[in-house]
């Protein structure tokens, strides 16, 4: 029988939020804010990673 394929796991970074959005604090001319969107640098924008596994060592 087959082990079932673990699932991805929530990033650790962002906690599973990988895209936010930042007001810079300006305004556009019909007075909306301007922002930046900016994604999370562990998990590339996908919330998620993969999970690791250990090496086995034989003594």
């Amino acid at each position: 029988m087959g082990q079932p394929t673990p699932a991805p796991r929530l990033c650790r970074t962002c906690d599973g939020f990988p895209v936010v959005t930042v007001t810079t604090g300006t305004r556009h001319r019909d007075g909306t804010r301007v922002t930046m969107r900016v994604t999370c640098p562990a998990c590339q924008g996908t919330g998620r990673t993969s999970t690791h596994r250990r090496a086995v060592t034989s003594a």
